[in-house]
């Protein structure tokens, strides 16, 4: 068997695509054994985490690419920009800790809630990203074929699931249940960011049962860095704050 059937047999696609060319360059720059093998596997392992990454990105679903370092923080109060460096070193995810970001259409948080999951990806993390509307289609056809577990499962192997739109479809009773009861079985398994233009006081708009509402709230507020992102963020996310500590 030559290099390249070896290198197949192996599972090492960049040595088996390139071993020639590192042959010759090798004999041309005069290299030692120990430098040949190093530059090999190096190679190799830059291969693999660059098609990791992109397995990753393809799995996760993001809509549209969005990075941390094309969010303009100027509009944002020196607090939130605070916040923002402390979430961006993603020990969020590690603690299992929620994000819910509150706030107006267009004020940045479906583009923060996508470059933070793709940072995520970058340093090897699963990651899913989904509007809450389509959750809710997909949670009933998997209930329609039977398969409603095998989502759960699913669901919760992901270090970190993204729920976009929150607030702009309202839900009928069994959307309501069966995502409370994906959502509670998460609980403490992986962390989520949830974009909303809604704070939770008007959350019972979209489950309409007060109860299910304040449950929902319950188990997505524990742990959770709530920010209110709006230019107008103070009255706004304190009346969050009162929301939650009346209903506790």
């Amino acid at each position: 068997m030559n290099i390249s059937d070896l290198a197949f047999e192996l599972k090492l696609p960049y040595i088996r695509s390139n071993s020639q060319m590192l042959i010759d360059e090798a004999n041309h720059t005069k290299m030692s054994y120990r430098e040949f093998l190093e530059t090999l596997l190096e190679h190799e392992v830059l291969l693999r985490k660059e098609n990791g990454i992109k397995r990753r990105l393809r799995i996760a679903k993001f809509h549209v690419k969005k990075y941390l370092e094309d969010f303009d923080r100027s509009k944002y109060t020196s607090e939130i920009r605070n916040k923002f460096e402390e979430l961006e070193t993603l020990e969020f995810i590690e603690n299992k800790e929620n994000i819910i970001l509150i706030g107006s259409p267009g004020c940045g948080k479906t583009h923060y809630s996508t470059a933070l999951g793709i940072k995520a990806c970058m340093e090897g993390m699963s990651v899913l990203f989904i509007s809450v509307p389509n959750l809710i289609i997909e949670l009933k056809e998997a209930m329609t074929l039977n398969q409603l577990n095998a989502y759960k499962r699913k669901f919760e192997k992901y270090n970190l699931v993204i729920l976009d739109e929150l607030g702009y479809v309202s839900f009928d009773r069994e959307g309501c249940e069966i995502l409370f009861n994906l959502l509670s079985n998460r609980n403490d398994k992986g962390s989520i960011i949830i974009t909303t233009n809604l704070t939770f006081d008007r959350w019972e708009e979209i489950f309409k049962d007060p109860i299910l509402t304040g449950a929902i709230v319950d188990r997505l507020a524990h742990k959770a860095h709530i920010m209110d992102i709006s230019t107008d963020t103070s009255y706004r996310y304190d009346e969050t704050i009162t929301w939650i500590n009346n209903n506790k």
